[in-house]
């Protein structure tokens, strides 16, 4: 083997920079070239494709977003569309691919595999949604931004006696909210993974307003209902002076973290450690903080992320 391409898909996250990175020095450390594939799927089937330098790699690590920009591409999914990727790669001899991002760049790598194409997937996504993996690149910073706000939104919430209901992203999985949730000491976590009562956490700010505590926070995932709708349907049980707020993409952007900076380093070495052991179709991740791998058809196929709901518990026993 002697070149590796890389290429970010999806919805962007803070540390794909410091996991291209990762990559790229880790290659060029071991003898190996490095290439950049810009826009992700649709830059692969397209040759946007550039030979990465160490010097490239200066102060990427802090940097926000991806330096290899990012595109949705549905069409990856026909098989005709795949072999022209695979037709790219080969024209500029890259023996393998990492393929940084979340559920859906996961498939396009799964789908390479598939092909006899050696490819290893990366988790990249603020979501934390991907099998295989306590966390993902991207996760730490997105609840830390989200926390920045919601901490930021209670102020607000006492200075007027409100209640404020904040929409984080998270389609399928609520881990962003929960997290964040708990750490702002949110009245109530609302995510997609649990049924809720919304006649039980209007009673519970009634309650709160009765026992001297005039305003409230309410963490919603945006997977189970907009803010606003929320709003509505909240407001129908009384007047509980509520607000609406949909915190929206800020939560991809920002630097990354410390924890974000240093998993996607880890991750960036071990998945060339493992290329260079002559071992691909891979999806990696860290569990019990051991970095882990795991087959990338059976991780899709066979196997969900399980959000930690525990911590919706803890949260309830802190908040009674």
């Amino acid at each position: 083997m002697k070149r590796i391409g890389i290429l970010t898909s999806g919805g962007d996250a803070a540390g794909m920079n410091a996991s291209v990175r990762a990559i790229a020095r880790s290659a060029i450390s071991a003898g190996l070239e490095a290439y950049g594939i810009n826009y992700g799927f649709a830059g692969l089937v397209a040759g946007d494709i550039h030979k990465l330098e160490s010097i490239d790699m200066d102060g990427i690590i802090s940097r926000g977003g991806t330096i290899l920009y990012s595109a949705r591409f549905p069409e990856f999914a026909e098989e005709k569309t795949q072999l022209k990727g695979i037709e790219q790669l080969k024209k500029f001899g890259i023996d393998a691919l990492v393929v940084i991002g979340g559920d859906g760049s996961y498939h396009g790598a799964e789908r390479l595999t598939q092909h006899g194409f050696n490819s290893i997937g990366m988790p990249g996504t603020i979501d934390n949604d991907i099998p295989g993996t306590d966390f993902t690149v991207g996760f730490d910073t997105a609840v830390s931004v989200a926390l920045d706000a919601l901490d930021r939104v209670n102020d607000t919430a006492t200075s007027h006696q409100r209640t404020f209901i904040v929409e984080l992203m998270g389609r399928g999985a609520g881990d962003i909210a929960l997290w964040a949730g708990v750490a702002a000491d949110a009245d109530a976590i609302v995510i997609p993974e649990r049924e809720y009562d919304i006649e039980a956490i209007a009673e519970k700010i009634k309650q709160n307003r009765k026992n001297g505590k005039d305003h409230n926070l309410i963490v919603l995932a945006e997977g189970v209902m907009s803010a606003a709708e929320f709003k509505e349907k909240l407001d129908k049980f009384g007047t509980l002076h509520t607000r609406a707020i949909t915190l929206g993409h800020i939560q991809r952007g920002g630097s990354p973290t410390a924890r974000d900076r240093v998993l996607a380093s880890r991750f960036g070495d071990f998945a060339v450690k493992l290329l260079l052991e002559g071992k691909g179709g891979l999806a990696i991740g860290i569990r019990d903080n051991k970095l882990v791998a795991s087959d990338i058809i059976d991780t899709l196929e066979n196997h969900k992320h399980i959000t930690d709901v525990s911590l919706q518990d803890l949260n309830d026993r802190l908040r009674f």
